[in-house]
């Protein structure tokens, strides 16, 4: 079985799980609190991954780390299901299917801009506005900054990518040259 069909299949399970329970929102921050730790601390994820390690010393570990984090029950029997299955390994790609799952059961779409310069607050809310509009769904934006774009924007939202950058209008004007 593919990491993909894995972790969907793990993410899809907790979104479940915590639709059911009312902690959709919950499990994904603490989904995104292990993952980033885990992720950030090479000694941890050495271990917590390590195939010689005993398990009961991981198992000891990782409810260490989870008592610190203060983490509901659930999320605390899912990582130990993660940790006896080892497929601890998946966390950051079952939290990004999570994210996407979750996101899709409240309605919202994520939505990336890219841009030349700084945008204001009233052109963010302008984009996300227009974007609500077209899709009908609650748009969370995350902006960048590209200088090299030249100017104008990038966004891409659902999978699909929409470039208005004068650096693409540019390149599109030299290709048209090249071929006459």
């Amino acid at each position: 079985m593919s990491i993909s069909a894995i972790s969907r299949r793990y993410a899809k399970a907790l979104v479940d799980l915590g639709a059911e329970q009312k902690m959709v929102e919950r499990y994904g921050d603490e989904l995104s609190r292990i993952s980033s730790l885990i992720n950030s601390e090479d000694m941890l994820r050495l271990i917590l991954e390590s195939p010689t390690f005993p398990m009961e010393k991981k198992a000891a570990i990782l409810a260490d780390v989870q008592a610190t984090l203060d983490f509901s029950d659930g999320m605390k029997k899912f990582l130990g299901l993660l940790l006896e299955k080892d497929r601890l390994r998946y966390l950051p790609q079952i939290e990004g299917n999570y994210r996407d799952f979750a996101d899709e059961l409240s309605g919202i779409l994520r939505a990336r801009i890219t841009s030349a310069a700084e945008l204001s607050e009233a052109q963010c809310k302008s984009i996300g506005g227009s974007l609500e509009k077209q899709t009908g769904k609650k748009v969370r934006l995350t902006v960048e900054l590209d200088p090299s774009l030249i100017g104008g924007i990038k966004a891409e939202i659902g999978g699909r990518e929409f470039d208005g950058s004068i650096r693409t209008q540019l390149n599109r004007i030299e290709d048209t040259l090249k071929k006459g």
